[in-house]
């Protein structure tokens, strides 16, 4: 039976993680991420989990990936200059393809920029969130409601990829208030992922000696199989080579095990998008506002339509490229210079749709949109 209760976004993050047997938080308060960590600090011990309030979000991120390298689902989150922090270690995440669920609520920046205020400038930064090659896996919830259902969906997939999974919020949907129906928990447990588990002889065991394009297979630690963590590239056992030939085989299978499988990770909305004339491209929280744009417009006789990406890295290449290329009129709407734009213009080879873009911590309001079309 769906639950129906009132919440905020980054409140909804925090159930999400404990609904999905998260055992571990560790991170370090930030404007506007903190009730996550706040609510999880009463939520994850009363179910014997462990919320640890670190010294800065260097050692959040640390203290997450060593609970996560141990067997736990784990979870950090912060804001865009805490994850600038985190970068470095989240490179260690990638290379050692441990697990882990990561939450931006994005506020306006560069550096500490506008904490109060609402902003989506973190979308390339999520994208490569740290030096190196690297194949992001980032979802963007819309609504309330997917503010948990994209945290469950997170967890699942950083287990079945072995790798952290970014979840952007923004401040707008991270703090308001509404009333949401969440999915039984039954219904969580019954579609939870788990990690491979290697079952054979210890001494063949082989924790990155995998096909070309799967995931790592850590087993549990404490259970006698040998391994070895390492930020340096590896081998089948984890342990560091130079190998040039081991070396392009470990980079490829790193991007080939998230590339070859983008079906499972591909996730849209499209609304009213049959017989508009129109196409607004939004994604979080300025997508509300589109689609209370699309409704006006209608209403008026305008033919909108809107897609949104709820998984963004990686992006919706191909629907990009059809429906760009399928409307005349376009509109991309973001609070940002026009980081997803430019995504937008790579897939699809088009730079003559039109933009409405902001960056100054104030949202984009459905009238707005809705004067931005009438003037395309």
């Amino acid at each position: 039976m769906a639950r129906e209760l009132i919440s905020t976004g980054n409140e909804l993050a925090a159930l999400a993680a404990v609904d999905s047997k998260c055992e571990f938080f560790g991170g370090y308060p930030i404007t506007p991420s903190s009730e996550i960590m706040h609510s999880l600090s009463s939520k994850l011990p009363a179910i014997g989990g462990v919320c640890i309030q670190m010294e800065d979000e260097i050692a959040g991120i640390c203290s997450a990936l060593g609970a996560a390298m141990s067997g736990k689902r784990a979870m950090t989150a912060s804001s865009g200059p805490g994850i600038s922090l985190k970068s470095e270690n989240l490179g260690l995440g990638y290379i050692a393809e441990v697990p882990l669920v990561v939450v931006n609520v994005m506020r306006g920046g560069p550096s500490t920029g506008l904490p109060t205020r609402v902003a989506q400038g973190d979308i390339l930064q999520a994208k490569n969130p740290t030096h190196g090659d690297v194949k992001s896996i980032t979802l963007m919830p819309g609504n309330l409601t997917e503010c948990y259902t994209e945290v469950v969906r997170a967890f699942n997939l950083a287990d079945r990829f072995m790798q952290p999974v970014f979840v952007l919020l923004d401040e707008t949907i991270g703090h308001m208030a509404g009333k949401v129906n969440l999915p039984d928990l039954n219904e969580v447990e019954e579609n939870r992922v788990y990690r491979r588990k290697f079952d054979g002889d210890k001494k063949d065991y082989l924790p990155y000696g995998v096909k070309e394009n799967e995931p790592a297979i850590l087993n549990p630690m404490f259970e006698g199989y040998r391994y070895h963590f390492t930020g340096l590239h590896h081998g089948p056992t984890g342990h560091p080579t130079e190998d040039g030939v081991v070396c392009d085989a470990l980079m490829k299978r790193l991007f080939k095990k998230v590339e070859d499988f983008s079906n499972e990770l591909e996730s849209n909305e499209e609304y009213m998008l049959d017989d508009a004339e129109v196409l607004i491209i939004a994604y979080g929280s300025v997508s509300l506002g589109a689609k209370e744009a699309v409704n006006r417009l209608r209403k008026e006789g305008i033919k909108a339509g809107m897609f949104r990406p709820k998984t963004i890295w990686p992006s919706p290449e191909k629907r990009l490229n059809e429906l760009v290329n399928k409307f005349e009129k376009v509109l991309v709407a973001e609070l940002n210079m026009g980081q997803y734009t430019q995504e937008i213009q790579r897939v699809s080879g088009r730079k003559d749709f039109d933009t409405l873009l902001k960056a100054n911590g104030r949202p984009l309001s459905p009238l707005e949109i809705i004067e931005k079309v009438k003037g395309m």
